[in-house]
């Protein structure tokens, strides 16, 4: 069962090109805020270990399912070796299975994630981005405090394509992973 991660900075798309990946491949799509919306209406606030441990179970039962793969999103911190340590597990639970990875990076400039930010798509699916001050103030300081853009030559894996989505729709970056996969 293959993996397709798609990561970037917070509003740079990745779950709304993932919804379109998935309509044009059959993958299934597990966005980052799936597993972090329930927790902060539970909890209360965002709990980094109850997320991790859902997210967890849901990639396990996942691998046992007869479904032909998955689409996950995720803000990578570059420079937490932490968020290296995690993707890389997470990657390793579907190539244990004999599944392939690919990796998608999304990048645009904080302007425009920042008018995407109050897009209507992401405000239906992440009830924690309603506040749109404060949503607007976490990718701030989230670009202020991690190095979310990977450097040139960073990334080592084979199957890794950077996208550049300022200027494309979401059904556009999907076509681009696709054509550089062959999905």
């Amino acid at each position: 069962m293959n993996l397709v991660v798609i990561f970037g900075s917070g509003a740079v798309g990745k779950m709304t090109v993932g919804q379109a990946l998935m309509k044009k491949t059959g993958l299934r799509l597990f966005h980052n805020h799936m597993t972090i919306e329930p927790v902060i209406e539970i909890f209360g606030t965002y709990s980094g270990s109850a997320v991790n441990r859902l997210r967890e179970v849901i990639f396990e039962e996942f691998l046992k399912s007869s479904n032909k793969g998955m689409i996950f999103t995720y803000m990578w911190a570059f420079d937490q070796e932490s968020d290296w340590d995690y993707i890389q597990g997470v990657a390793k639970m579907f190539e244990d299975t004999g599944g392939e990875v690919f990796w998608v990076e999304l990048v645009a400039s904080q302007e425009i994630r920042l008018q995407r930010n109050a897009t209507e798509n992401r405000l239906k699916n992440k009830a924690s981005k309603r506040n749109l001050e404060f949503s607007a103030g976490c990718i701030r300081r989230e670009d202020s405090n991690y190095r979310l853009v990977s450097n040139e030559g960073e990334i080592p894996f084979e199957n890794y394509i950077k996208i550049d989505n300022s200027n494309l729709s979401p059904e556009e970056a999907a076509e681009r992973i696709i054509e550089r996969f062959q999905f």
